[in-house]
This record gives C-alpha cells, sequence and structure tokens, in this order.
C-alpha cells in the first residue's frame, strides 16, 4: 500500500490523473481488437461554447457508459468533436469587427479575409470547452477529436450534397422562409420559438372604393400596409358575402385593392376581415398563389421598410414603422380602435428576435428515408429513453416539410453548386433549379471545385450548419473504425434537439451509411433548472460554472452530485447543496481508505468469518446486481443511489462500527477476516465506482495496493470483478442465516441507542443492556459486537432474567432488551423534566384540537394546511402515549 495523505485533494489528483491516463493512451480505441465494440459519439458542442451544466449532465453520462463499457471487456470509441457553428461563430468575429474604430462589418472586410479572421478565430478560442470536459474527466479518444469543417469531414458533407442534388432531392426555389433580420439569414422550422407576446390589434378602415361604405380589418402588423393587395373574408361569412369582388382603397401608398373570398380566413378573428400581404406572411402567401395575386415585398434583409412610396416610413426599422404607420392611419381618420392583444410570435432561436417570414431564393431538401427513420423507432429497431419521446419524434415525421438548407452566412460549407459565369446572374434568378439544369450544363455540382474554375461562379450561400452534424456518425470516422465500430451503441442527447438532429442522423445513416442505423439507443437527458422550476440562463444569474464548482468541489463531486438528482423522464433541479454532498461522498470514501490502511497487513492465518463479514458481502453482491440492472435500463439515478446508500449506510455505518474491535483485539483470525472482508468490498466498489467518480477511484486503486495485484494495470483498464466469486463457498441457507443474525444486530442496537436517548443518557454513557433471548440463538460474537454497536459497557444474555419493575425495555429481534437505570439517573428529576414536557405536551394537542374542531378553519383553509395539522396532533399524540410510558417505569 502507498500512503495516503491525510486530507483528500481533488484538484491535485485530478489532474494526476488525467494525465497519465492521456499518455498511457488509455482512451484510445483500437479497430483491430478483437474485443466487442462499444461505440459513442458526443454530442458535438459548439466550437463558440463554454460548458454548462447540462454538459456536464449529458457528458458525465456518456463516460459512464463508456468506462462501464471498458470494464465490460469491449473495446471502446468515445469520438469527440465539435461543430463549427456556421451563425454563432460568425456572429462572434462580426461583434470583434463591430468593437473596432471606426466600426467595420464582413463587408468592408470581404468574403476571403473574413473566413480567414474566423479560422484564426477558431484556432485562437475554439478549443476552450474541450479542454474543459478533458477537465471533467471524459474519456473520449482525444487522438481522434474532429471538428465539422476539417479536412477529413468537410469532403463528406459536399458528397452527401452532391448525391442528394443528382437524385433529385435538392432544389433552389424562391419560397416563403424564416428570416433573421440581424442575422441576415433563412432558419428553418425548427430554429424558431414560438413565444407568447402581448401585442397591439389594430382595427382600420379600409374605405370602398365605389365609396359605399368601409370594411374593417385587423392586424397586428401595419407596417406591412404599403404590401397589402386585397383583403380578404371567409365565404362563409353572411356579414360579407355582398363585397366579394368590390375594391378597397389601402390606406397607405393608396390605390384600389380587390375584396376576394377565401376559406383561411377566420371568421372569428378580428373583425372578419383580413389584410393579404403575400410577401410578409405565409397563410397570406399562400393565399396569394392560389388566387394569383401581386406580391409586394416592402422589407429590407436587416428588417427596414423598403418602400419609397411612402417617405414617412422609407429606411425605418420595422418596429418604429409600425407606431409611425398608425400615426399616419389615425392621421387620415382611418383607425376605428387599438386593443391589446396576446399572440404567439416566431422569435429566432439565434439571436432571439422576431423573425419575418420573408420570399427568399433558397436551397431545400426532399427528405430521404423518411419511412426508414419513422419505422426504426417505430419497430424498437432504435430505442428511445424515455419511450415516449418516440411519440413526439413520430408526430413530427407525419407532417414533414422540405428542410431549408442553404443559409446567407459566409462561415461554414459553401454551397458545392456552381455557375457558369456568363449565365451566373440569369441563373441565380430563375424561379427553380435542380438536376436538370446541372444536365444542361449550365450548372455544375460537386465534391471538387470545376477543372476550369475560371469559367465558374459559386453560390454564396452556405450550409445550414445541421446540414454537415446529420452526418456526424458516420463521417467523423475512417474506413477502419466504421467497419468495427459503426453502427453506435449510444446516443446522448437533449430532447431539445430531437428534430434538429436526431431524426436527420437516422435519415443520414440510412441513406449514407449502407442503409445501417446510425445507433442503437437514444438517451435523452432531462433539462437542468434551478430550484425555482427556471431553466437556467446567464441573464438570469441562475446558472453556476461548472469550473467554478469543479474548484470548489473537485470533478468526481460534481459528477457524483448532479447524477444523484437527475431522475430519468424529469427535469433536473440543481441544488449546490448536493454537489457539496458529492464532495463529501469523496472525503468519506478517502478516509475509509486511509482507516483501511491504517491497520495493515492482514496475516497468515485462516480467517473466521462472521454474520456480518458474510452479510456484507452478500450485500455488495446485491449491490453489483442493483447496478448491472440500473445501467441496463439507463436509469443513472437509481445506479447513483444505490452506490451511496451501500457505501454511507451499509458499509461506513453498520458493517465498520461492527467490527472496530476486530481490528483492535480481536483473535488473528477474526481480524483476517475483517481484513479480508473491507479489501473485498473496497476492491469491488471502487470498480463499481469508477464509471461516476473515476479519479478518486483510481487514486484509492492504486494507494490501497489493488493495481499491484493486477499487473499494475490502472482501474480504468481492469475488468470489472466476478461477483459471482464472492460467498462462493458458502450455500443460501448459510448466507440467510448470516443476513438475518446481522439484520437483527443492527436492529437491535438502534433500539438500544434509541432507549439511552429517551432517558437522556449520552451516547457514550457506558450502560449495561440485558436481553431476554427469544428464537435467535445469541453467540459471544453478537453479544459483542452488540455491546460495541450500543455503546454500552456490557450486553448479556440472560433468559433467566427478573427485571425490576419500571425497568426501560424494548421489543427487539434479540428478544426482550432491559436497560437497568440503577445509577444511571437522578429518578426525581428525570420524572419532573417527563411531567413537565408532558405539561407542554398537553397544551399543544389542546392548541390543535380547538383548531381542527373549528368547521370555519377545516372548511377554508387549504387541504395541506388542514392536513399539517392532522399529521401534529397525530404527532403530539404519539410522543404523549410515549412520555406516559417512561413515567410509569419511574413509579
Amino acid at each position: 500500500m502507498t500512503e495516503l495523505p491525510k486530507a483528500y485533494e481533488p484538484t491535485v489528483v485530478e489532474e494526476k490523473w488525467q494525465n497519465r491516463w492521456m499518455s498511457e493512451g488509455c482512451f484510445h480505441a483500437d479497430p483491430h481488437s478483437d474485443k466487442p465494440a462499444y461505440s459513442i459519439v458526443i454530442p458535438p458542442p459548439n466550437v463558440t461554447g463554454v460548458l454548462h451544466m447540462g454538459h456536464v449532465l449529458n457528458n458525465t453520462i456518456q463516460d459512464i457508459l463508456a468506462r462501464r463499457a471498458r470494464q465490460e471487456g469491449k473495446e471502446v470509441l468515445w469520438l469527440p468533436g465539435t461543430d463549427h457553428a456556421g451563425i454563432a461563430t460568425q456572429a462572434r468575429v462580426e461583434k470583434e469587427l463591430a468593437k473596432e474604430n471606426p466600426p467595420r462589418t464582413r463587408y468592408d472586410v470581404g468574403r476571403e479575409d473574413f473566413v480567414k479572421m474566423v479560422w484564426e478565430w477558431k484556432e485562437k478560442h475554439g478549443g476552450i470547452i474541450i479542454k474543459q470536459l478533458k477537465k471533467l474527466g471524459c474519456s473520449c479518444d482525444w487522438e481522434r477529436e474532429r471538428f465539422t469543417m476539417d479536412n477529413v469531414f468537410a469532403p463528406e458533407v459536399a458528397r452527401a450534397f452532391t448525391e442528394l442534388f443528382k437524385e433529385g432531392l435538392i432544389y433552389r426555389g424562391r419560397r416563403m422562409v424564416n428570416w433573421d433580420p440581424v442575422l441576415r439569414t433563412a432558419l428553418s422550422d425548427e430554429e424558431v420559438i414560438m413565444t407568447p407576446s402581448k401585442s397591439k390589434l389594430y382595427t382600420i378602415r379600409y374605405k370602398l372604393a365605389d365609396g359605399s361604405g368601409q370594411l374593417l380589418v385587423s392586424t397586428t402588423r401595419p407596417e406591412t400596409i404599403m404590401a397589402d393587395v386585397a383583403v380578404a373574408v371567409n365565404p362563409k361569412d353572411p356579414r360579407f358575402g355582398h363585397l366579394i369582388g368590390k375594391t378597397v382603397i389601402r390606406p397607405l401608398v393608396e390605390t384600389e385593392i380587390p375584396i376576394i373570398a377565401d376559406d383561411h380566413v377566420e371568421i372569428d378573428f378580428g373583425t372578419g376581415a383580413l389584410k393579404i400581404t403575400p410577401a410578409h406572411d405565409r397563410t397570406d402567401f399562400e393565399v396569394g398563389m392560389k388566387n394569383n395575386l401581386e406580391i409586394i415585398d416592402i422589407l429590407t434583409a436587416d428588417g427596414r421598410i423598403n418602400c419609397p412610396e411612402c417617405p414617412e416610413l422609407h429606411g425605418m426599422d420595422r418596429f418604429e414603422a409600425r407606431d409611425k404607420s398608425i400615426e399616419l392611419i389615425e392621421a387620415k381618420g382611418l383607425l376605428e380602435k387599438v386593443e391589446d392583444y396576446e399572440n404567439n410570435v416566431g422569435i429566432s432561436q439565434r439571436s432571439d428576435v422576431p423573425i419575418e417570414p420573408r420570399l427568399s431564393m433558397q436551397w431545400f431538401l426532399k427528405y430521404p428515408c423518411v419511412q426508414e427513420a419513422a419505422d426504426a423507432v417505430a419497430n424498437g429497431d432504435i430505442v428511445f429513453r424515455p419511450a415516449h419521446w418516440g411519440k413526439t419524434y413520430a408526430h413530427w415525421l407525419e407532417g414533414i416539410q422540405d428542410w431549408c438548407i442553404s443559409r446567407q452566412l459566409w462561415w461554414g460549407h459553401r454551397i458545392p453548386v456552381w455557375y457558369r459565369k456568363d449565365k451566373a446572374a440569369e441563373l441565380q434568378e430563375a424561379a427553380k433549379l435542380d438536376e436538370a439544369d446541372a444536365a444542361a450544363g449550365d450548372i455544375y455540382v460537386g465534391v471538387e471545385p470545376p477543372a476550369d474554375p475560371e469559367n465558374w461562379v459559386q453560390d454564396e450561400d452556405a450550409l445550414d450548419t445541421w446540414f454537415s452534424s446529420w452526418l456526424w456518425p458516420f463521417a467523423t470516422m475512417d474506413d477502419e473504425c466504421r467497419a468495427k465500430f459503426y453502427p453506435t451503441s449510444d446516443l446522448v442527447t437533449g430532447p431539445d434537439i430531437i428534430f434538429f438532429w436526431v431524426a436527420r442522423m437516422i435519415m443520414a445513416g440510412y441513406r449514407f451509411a449502407d442503409g445501417k442505423k446510425p445507433f442503437g439507443n437514444v438517451f435523452f437527458t432531462s433539462i437542468v433548472r434551478d430550484l425555482l422550476g427556471r431553466k437556467m440562463s446567464k441573464s438570469l444569474g441562475n446558472s453556476p460554472d461548472p469550473l467554478d464548482l469543479i474548484a470548489r468541489y473537485g470533478a468526481d463531486g460534481l459528477r457524483f452530485g448532479l447524477m444523484r438528482i437527475a431522475p430519468t423522464g424529469t427535469d433536473v433541479k440543481f441544488d449546490e447543496k448536493q454537489i457539496e454532498e458529492g464532495k463529501n461522498f469523496a472525503n468519506k470514501l478517502y478516509n475509509a481508505a486511509r482507516f483501511r490502511m491504517m491497520q495493515g497487513a492482514a496475516g497468515t492465518e485462516a480467517p473466521r468469518f462472521a454474520p456480518v463479514h458474510i452479510d456484507i458481502l452478500s450485500k455488495l453482491k446485491e449491490l453489483h446486481a442493483t447496478v448491472a440492472e440500473a445501467l441496463s435500463k439507463y436509469e443513472f439515478n437509481t445506479y447513483t443511489q444505490a452506490l451511496y446508500s451501500f457505501f454511507w449506510n451499509e458499509y461506513c455505518s453498520l458493517f465498520l462500527e461492527a467490527v472496530k474491535n476486530d481490528l483492535r483485539e480481536g483473535e488473528p483470525a477474526v481480524k483476517n477476516a475483517t481484513l479480508y472482508t473491507i479489501d473485498t468490498v473496497l476492491r469491488h466498489y471502487l470498480a463499481l465506482l469508477a464509471p461516476i467518480m473515476p479519479h478518486i477511484t483510481e487514486e484509492l486503486w492504486q494507494s490501497l495496493g489493488f493495481a499491484t495485484r493486477n499487473n499494475g494495470l490502472p482501474l480504468m483498464s481492469t475488468p470489472l470483478p466476478n461477483a459471482d466469486s464472492l460467498l462462493s463457498g458458502l450455500s443460501d441457507e448459510d448466507i440467510f442465516k448470516a443476513r438475518s443474525l446481522s439484520t437483527a444486530l443492527y436492529e437491535t442496537a438502534n433500539r438500544a441507542r434509541n432507549l439511552k436517548a429517551e432517558y437522556n443518557l449520552a451516547t457514550n454513557k457506558k450502560v449495561r443492556f440485558v436481553v431476554k433471548p427469544g428464537s435467535l440463538p445469541l453467540s459471544d460474537d453478537l453479544m459483542a459486537r452488540l455491546t460495541l454497536l450500543a455503546g454500552a459497557q456490557s450486553a448479556t444474555a440472560d433468559s433467566a432474567y427478573e427485571a425490576p419493575k419500571g425497568t426501560p425495555t424494548a421489543l427487539t429481534p434479540f428478544g426482550e432488551l432491559f436497560l437497568p437505570l440503577d445509577g444511571l439517573v437522578d429518578v426525581e428529576a428525570e420524572r419532573s423534566r417527563i411531567s413537565k414536557e408532558l405539561e407542554k405536551i398537553t397544551k399543544e394537542i389542546c392548541k390543535s384540537n380547538a383548531k381542527l374542531s373549528n368547521a370555519s378553519f377545516v372548511d377554508r383553509a387549504p387541504a395541506a394546511v388542514v392536513d399539517q395539522e392532522r399529521a401534529r396532533l397525530a404527532e403530539w399524540e404519539s410522543k404523549k402515549t410515549q412520555l406516559e410510558a417512561m413515567l410509569a417505569s419511574l413509579a
């Protein structure tokens, strides 16, 4: 054994083992190994990212799975990497440019130089989260770290685009998209968060062109009135049937526009008449297409009004223009009323501003292998955990829309499409482009640029970041790795990206990876919230920095504490006290190991086992089974809690306390049995705990000499100890008897301590106990351990004992337990104390009864308050009965 410092220093230990594991290649996967494969790919964090609590939860779970698989004798590949995060990374660099004096934009820099700047930023700042994951103890194969724009991955992205284009699944066309006016790019539906908003509903008078009256139209967006091309009413609405076919005067940039009939109009919304603005609303666009209406676009890419015909609004921000347009309408006497209105507004997940529905030329993908992806989950080929996410997934696939895969960005995978230079302007404005244009030779699509690049112009757009990351499970591997480790075993991710990423990866796996699913299991983590149930965010100030927590409590303490409060299927309510508990648990384990080291080596005598030895080894064997079942069901909270309960409650609080005299003054055979049992428990327990607390378990494994017995192998490279070897020489009957006697011992000792407490006797007060045995055979060994556990001077078994009247007694599994009080208490003082306590309790009972007999209180108070009062009354009455019995025993 190697001596341990007195106090556990997690920072020193964790850095030591992280460096050693990596220097010895402990995390590196061998594709030529004949071991069964286990593989998992890390959900690539944004290259701009820093560690947050969601990352800690997700990656701790992945590390548990990977480390456990190594213990089970599998060849493990946990493949790490980062995502180029097109929008987020570009925005970071653009912010830096804006801080310059004078401020610059990417357009001032130019595309080529701007992209160089982003690469430089990535090389300087992009590795932060990887370093943080290493500090957490993640056992990834860091030698295989991938980046979604590296030289290995990038060609796979271009190849996927090219193949899908040639199959006719990718096309370019003018469509209504979600437009982010801050980032000036299109977004997918999944990147838009529908958010409840307090708005205004404006009712405006549209004058009938024939002068016969007016039509009241309600809208939340008066700033787009200049783009109105019609007013629509529901053909079933009797109020407006006589107006269909007439025209009204548009209030701003006045011109006649028709009144049309369309089923899209909700009769109950507003006035029942809807202004139609095809360029700025999805529904209006569909109505416009069906009725062959003109499309007028009056918004710029950055969300400003583009309408020279209305100089008062031209060039104004869209929200400023909203207020100004109402001023203009009111000045014309056309404003009927303004009402408060609650509606859902689409907010950009990327820039946190309202998106604009906008007609734009974009690239779209008709999803491949949709049916295969649906069937894989429905048939159980891919298992979702928790299972209810399967319904969410299936529902999305049923209504799936073509994916807008282009983004108006410079940082990212540039779309691998080139236009003939002499036709570039014409082709880029074409209503639709697809494989037919490539066949005609007007456009070129390929992984590599055209052979004569001087005659071609490349498309300006970049691909959506998710178009690269949907290839992640297989495009990150070379052929050797793919042959060994694909399909991967597990995916651990958040349910918020089930559509962005999970569903798309499944489709991509079936399409590009030889028709194979990308993974067998998907475990969806919980969302980490604060104690008030709020999602963690920097703006709320409720999101702790994991690195600060690691500095205070250690990486193992953070991992263990977080997993104890992470039940499957429900959100995690983060409590820093639990992380402190993780640190305390590490200290408890460390001190238990130091205690063992203080006892020295075992002797050569054959061990003689007592029931308590057999009991703890039997519980250890059960722990093996509990851990195996919990991890097979992905119940990480159950796994962690079982480890905590066994070590803290069963091993430290019961077993170690029961065997301390063996180590101080026991016979050599008994002492050897105790040391053997302690060593066996620690060896197995450290292995079971290692996946969640890898650093401290590795340190103790080495210090206790277990590595020496395993050819010097570190714990993380050592197969899991065989649970079947525990108690192999004992029959089930022998184990059952030992368990029964040990349980009886611990329960009797607990009752003895309670008796002392009831009579205000200090825990270290050396009292005498007498047991009148029941049916269990009470050996000298059991009585000696009872004496120790009860903190007594002696505990004897005496079937003939006649207790003096009033001697405190309790029924226990050992039989009747007596606590003779001779010389232990001042009887008169104790009577006085109990009498005063009874007096107080009687008053409380009277108060509680008065409350509960008051019909007004029972009927009007919240049910929880009434129930609480009833529980208090029951507790007082129970205490009163106990004190009366104690007073009687002192008579």
